[in-house]
């Protein structure tokens, strides 16, 4: 027996409603009401009674009830004594310092939810790691920007974004529809630190002259923008501090939010928080 269907249908005999189930549940309404009648067909039994206020269990659906409360007891223990005896399982997540909001209120909420017990920390990385801590082997998984060099990575898209020139306010390239990167001669740009990918520096530095220390975060590189008139390269919907502004660049190609992990030999806990986070994605 489906342990999933079993847990499906302890939640409709507890709250006697299917949608109110459904919404328990985090679901639409149609597939619990397949899933509660492909366990009624499994067992050849009629579970609940339908009325116009919701359900009610038949006999047999009560001693289901009953039943399917103490198997899904016991499993709960005796996860909760395989994790106990494996050690306190963990997760490091890395992130660079645009996607860290992303991190904590999206990817690791919903993986927690389905791993309660699973110690999950996030580290930020800044601007001289493209990989967010992974290739170092400092974090398990990580949410980066392509490109990079990937090799002995896989990678899935989360996101494709357009990138953009930040200028302040009152630059003459300000009120533009558009710019081409590649005919920005004589800007100066801000100095990215040295030692990331060479794609990763060819994609996001303008190909100009350079000026002032290295900038290690994507706020250090935006002040350099608004206090010193310098330019830099961001995703078209970075959130800007008032007096910047970004123009779309129409020679520089999309850019995509990847979660990355290294390929091959991946945990369990790895595999899972891929398929969580990642419901719909496309691999890259």
């Amino acid at each position: 027996m489906d342990l999933r269907l079993l847990s499906y249908f302890s939640v409709v005999a507890e709250e006697r409603h299917v949608g109110r189930a459904a919404r328990r549940l985090h679901m639409t309404q149609p597939p619990l009401s397949r899933a509660i009648r492909q366990l009624e067909d499994e067992l050849g039994v009629v579970l609940f009674e339908r009325n116009r206020s919701g359900v009610t269990l038949t006999a047999a659906g009560e001693v289901l009830r009953e039943e399917a409360a103490a198997v899904l007891e016991r499993v709960e223990v005796m996860q909760t004594r395989v994790r106990r005896e494996a050690g306190a399982p963990a997760l490091s997540v890395g992130s660079l310092a645009d996607a860290a909001d992303l991190v904590g209120s999206r990817l690791v909420a919903k993986f927690r939810a389905r791993h309660p017990h699973v110690a999950v920390t996030v580290h930020e990385f800044d601007l001289s790691d493209p990989t967010a801590g992974l290739r170092s082997g400092v974090v398990d998984v990580a949410l980066v920007r392509s490109p990079f060099h990937a090799a002995g990575m896989s990678t899935r898209v989360l996101a494709r974004q357009a990138v953009g020139l930040v200028v302040r306010a009152d630059d003459e390239l300000a009120g533009a529809e558009s710019v081409r990167v590649d005919g920005l001669a004589g800007r100066t740009w801000v100095r990215l630190p040295d030692g990331p990918d060479r794609a990763w520096l060819d994609y996001w530095s303008g190909g100009g002259p350079v000026a002032g220390a290295a900038v290690r975060t994507i706020q250090e590189c935006l002040q350099a923008v608004l206090w010193n008139g310098m330019s830099a390269l961001a995703p078209v919907d970075q959130v800007l501090p008032p007096g910047l502004v970004v123009v779309p660049a129409a020679d520089r190609p999309v850019n995509e939010l990847l979660l990355a992990w290294r390929s091959g030999g991946h945990s369990p806990l790895i595999r899972s928080f891929v398929r969580t986070v990642t419901t719909g994605g496309h691999t890259g």
